[in-house]
């Protein structure tokens, strides 16, 4: 085939195709597709195109780019966390044990307006539940674990020389068992992570939120906390 039949065979194809291609599109959009064409055709697109380029990057420029400063703690903030590194990987803290009875499961129903009846309908709970009982609410657990991990309490903090504790949230959530209504629960908290940062020590735990006599855990979540000093 000569270059010219080539050509010719490939512009009557992208004829074909693009006259297939108006025949699926709305008059509107045949509209936009006529002008695109048109700009196309005399070079005004490729034009604007051309003009708009991103600047040139200067190697030297981000060579030359400022370094974070280095964080300096205050001594107050030093000093724990050179305890805390002495700890990782250890139980830094375990609470005291906390009754949750059916009256403080039916409080956060009402707050939170989930009052289903595994939770509070203790007579249908005995009937139909499979646990034979009402259960706590899985966030309960999570609304708890100030009190459990002592956070709350000025009188026996975890961590008195900071200022401030400021909860950042949770990485991870597990239930792995229900809490039945009459449990008492308490907190073990395990020391993961720590990291200096502008206001002090950021802090991260496992906490395994026990219940009494029971072998498996109601909650294990990974906290993370800041100390502020």
């Amino acid at each position: 085939m000569k270059v010219a039949d080539l050509f010719k065979h490939r512009n009557e194809s992208n004829s074909r195709h693009q006259s297939e291609l108006m025949q699926w599109m709305s008059p509107a959009m045949r509209q936009y597709w006529d002008e695109f064409l048109n700009k196309a055709n005399r070079r005004e697109l490729f034009d604007k195109l051309r003009g708009f380029q991103l600047p040139a990057v200067n190697e030297d420029t981000v060579r030359e780019a400022k370094q974070p400063e280095p964080i300096v703690l205050k001594p107050e903030a030093q000093k724990v966390y050179q305890e805390l590194q002495m700890q990782l990987g250890e139980v830094i803290h375990t609470g005291d044990w906390v009754m949750v009875d059916q009256q403080r499961i039916n409080q956060f129903g009402q707050v939170t307006e989930d009052m289903q009846w595994i939770h509070t309908d203790p007579e249908r709970a005995e009937e139909e539940s499979p646990f034979k009982t009402t259960i706590a609410h899985g966030f309960l657990t999570l609304a708890l674990l100030p009190k459990l991990t002592d956070s709350v309490n000025p009188d026996n903090a975890l961590f008195p020389t900071a200022k401030m504790v400021v909860n950042i949230g949770l990485n991870q959530v597990r239930f792995p068992y229900p809490v039945k209504s009459g449990s008492r629960l308490r907190a073990v908290s395990t020391l993961s992570k720590v990291t200096p940062i502008k206001k002090g020590l950021e802090v991260e735990r496992e906490i395994r939120v026990e219940i009494e006599g029971i072998r498996r855990p109601a909650a294990v979540v990974v906290s993370v906390i800041q100390l502020h000093f």
